[in-house]
């Protein structure tokens, strides 16, 4: 059986960026429980980017590290989104399109909420592992937003914004998967998949999210510990403390991952306070360092977690990391994977840490703008052009980058230019 699983990854976490707290406060939300929530900044959406320009400026820098014959191996392109802009035609033929990729490649979309990135990288893995095509990569394009918005001031001052608007986040990640897989090697096999229906958090329209906050919080931990037994019936010997040196999770906030950890431990392990505490931070921690900064990517989390995990964790021998996906309605996932100190230094090249530090800090005045743009492109629309100059300041910041930017929409087809 060949190898198989992440040969590149990288992350995009937009342009632009917003203190968390500081919309607590600007909320009048109770701060006290920022703390537990375990979150910092989140990632805005501009006018000119949607999920189609965040999952191409992902994928770039993969395919920019790349041979021109490698790039035409690329035989599989899967997006993964909730965030769609079309019922029928899917993003990946616009990210296709500004990729470059070679027309003998299959494209198509995958949704199931946030588990969507899992369901398109086992995809990929077992596209590989079919060995229809020897040598054969797939690039998984995990992609969404996370887009609020206000008709007036006093509809923003009055809403029941609660605590959703401070962790919906905007980004996408990029997985190139093949026969090489430097970052992160599969364990083929070591899947325990769940699922059922419930109603915990749903889109009954494309441009709003509705659901029940409490459920979705009782059905992740139902999910996290049912796919770990599952996980345990097709890997004998797997303890949860021992068999992983790190564990990534989709991570709505953090606060949602440590509790979920708590109870694994104490069910699993029968660890007390003093270890459990220990743990997450040893263990988990590494996991949510960029989740806290992006804020829920739906999709592309987990990998945001996992890439955050590679980033951030020590690998000097080479070290195993449990992965938990979770998607709303619901689907999820316990998978496994193996990195080494090489990997780690492949992945570190892409410098996500770095990209997330110069993004344009948003002040509440100008988020509030933004809330108010009454140009915004919404799902549906036939003619409009992003109104690029509403934060002249962060317009001005993406210069020079070289960022795939939303030029207009002409007869609902959306037209696109790199920045200069």
């Amino acid at each position: 059986m060949v190898s198989v699983g992440i040969e590149a990854m990288n992350v995009y976490g937009g342009s632009a960026s917003l203190d968390v707290l500081e919309l607590a406060k600007f909320r009048s939300l109770d701060t006290s429980r920022f703390e537990n929530l375990l979150v910092k900044e989140k990632t805005v959406a501009m006018p000119y980017e949607d999920a189609v320009t965040f999952g191409v400026n992902a994928a770039k820098p993969l395919l920019d590290d790349m041979t021109p014959e490698e790039i035409g191996r690329i035989e599989l392109l899967v997006t993964c989104t909730e965030s769609g802009i079309d019922f029928g035609k899917s993003l990946s033929t616009y990210i296709h399109h500004y990729l470059g990729l070679s027309r003998n490649c299959r494209l198509f979309e995958i949704k199931q909420a946030c588990y969507s990135g899992t369901a398109g990288f086992q995809m990929a893995v077992n596209f590989v592992l079919s060995q229809t095509s020897p040598g054969a990569k797939a690039l998984v394009i995990a992609t969404d937003i996370s887009r609020f918005s206000a008709a007036d001031a006093a509809e923003a001052e009055g809403a029941d914004w609660s605590f959703a608007e401070p962790s919906g986040g905007s980004g996408a990640a990029a997985v190139l998967v093949g026969e090489n897989p430097a970052v992160f090697e599969a364990d083929i096999g070591a899947n325990g998949y769940y699922g059922y229906e419930v109603m915990d958090t749903c889109r009954p329209v494309p441009d709003t999210e509705a659901g029940d906050v409490d459920l979705s919080l009782l059905s992740y931990l139902d999910c996290c510990q049912q796919t770990f037994q599952e996980y345990k019936k097709r890997v004998i010997g797997a303890d949860y403390r021992s068999t992983f040196q790190y564990l990534a999770s989709h991570t709505p906030f953090g606060g949602m991952v440590k509790g979920a950890h708590r109870t694994m431990m104490r069910k699993e392990a029968k660890a007390g306070q003093a270890e459990i505490e220990e743990d997450f931070f040893r263990r988990v921690m590494p996991g949510i360092s960029y989740c806290q900064r992006v804020g829920n990517i739906m999709g592309a989390t987990l990998f945001l977690s996992l890439a955050g995990t590679i980033d951030q964790g020590s690998f000097e021998t080479p070290g195993r990391i449990g992965c938990f996906s979770y998607g709303s309605g619901c689907c999820s996932e316990f998978y496994s994977g193996v990195v080494t100190a090489e990997g780690q230094r492949r992945q570190r090249r892409f410098g996500i840490e770095r990209a997330l530090g110069e993004r344009y800090p948003l002040s509440m005045a100008e988020y509030d703008e933004l809330l108010r743009d009454t140009q915004a492109i919404k799902f549906g629309t036939r003619n409009a052009k992003p109104h690029s100059q509403l934060i002249p300041e962060a317009w001005q910041a993406l210069r020079g980058k070289g960022r795939l930017e939303l030029v207009q929409v002409r007869d609902y087809h959306r037209e696109y230019s790199w920045g200069g």
